[in-house]
């Protein structure tokens, strides 16, 4: 008898991170959903459920301290059933100012929740997978980790800081059985740009895929990096960006 997969999602009350538990909910996976609002975490929960699948709500403030994210990661561990097989990294801070204006509350909070918080989670929880010598990790990065751009600056390096932590991992547990993978969306419509619909549409209209890309494709992605099928991917990063980053527009 196989025993049911269990993973984390971060940041999986709306966009990205709520696609992909749905859709690694009806893969078959138990979920771990979490975030601050647990009104958009139980209502994430009453979708797998009610779409037959298994999740379970834990809050979680990202920017809380390193003890305290040391103790959410014991608390997920016990409501997957005492093991996680894997977690994705998709929470993160976005503010959409230039250096200048950025502020320095901004500046700590993003730095917390899009760095410190996936280190101290990943130091938490990856070991207990090495030890099983089976595990995978997956960081959701961006296209803006790979281009200077005059208004996300602090968004973009902390996008790369991410990166070039997963392939540090996937080098430090890889050995040990612990896949580690990136899934890097391009300019993706979800909640965090809902009042920039316009800009996201002209930026990528010149693209191959000529349009934003959609919560629920990078979520198929992040499913296939954390599946069967993509055994020997180890340090890789996928870019699920509809061309933004390869691709010269005329």
């Amino acid at each position: 008898m196989t025993t049911q997969q269990t993973v984390l999602v971060t940041g999986s009350t709306s966009g990205i991170g709520a696609a992909t538990a749905r859709t690694l909910a009806a893969d078959g996976w138990t979920v771990v959903v979490t975030g601050r609002d647990s009104t958009r975490g139980e209502i994430v929960v009453a979708d797998v459920r009610a779409a037959g699948g298994s999740a379970r709500f834990v809050p979680c403030d990202l920017g809380a301290s390193p003890d305290a994210l040391r103790a959410f990661a014991a608390e997920a561990v016990e409501a997957a059933g005492g093991r996680l097989d894997a977690v994705v990294h998709d929470a993160a801070l976005c503010p959409a100012v230039d250096t200048v204006t950025l502020t320095d509350a901004d500046l700590e909070a993003t730095l917390a929740v899009n760095v410190r918080a996936p280190h101290v989670l990943t130091a938490a929880l990856a070991p207990a997978m090495a030890e099983r010598g089976r595990g995978s990790i997956v960081v959701v990065g961006s296209w803006m980790a790979h281009v200077g751009h005059p208004i996300v600056g602090l968004y973009s390096a902390t996008k790369a800081a991410e990166i070039q932590l997963a392939r540090s991992w996937a080098a430090e547990f890889g050995p040990r059985g612990v896949r580690v993978n990136t899934v890097s969306p391009g300019a993706t419509r979800t909640p965090i740009n809902d009042g920039a619909a316009d800009a996201v549409a002209a930026m990528t209209r010149g693209l191959p895929a000529g349009r934003p890309g959609t919560p629920q494709e990078v979520a198929h992605a992040v499913a296939w990096v954390l599946s069967g099928r993509a055994e020997y991917l180890h340090g890789a990063e996928i870019a699920v960006d509809g061309g933004i980053t390869s691709v010269a527009r005329a």
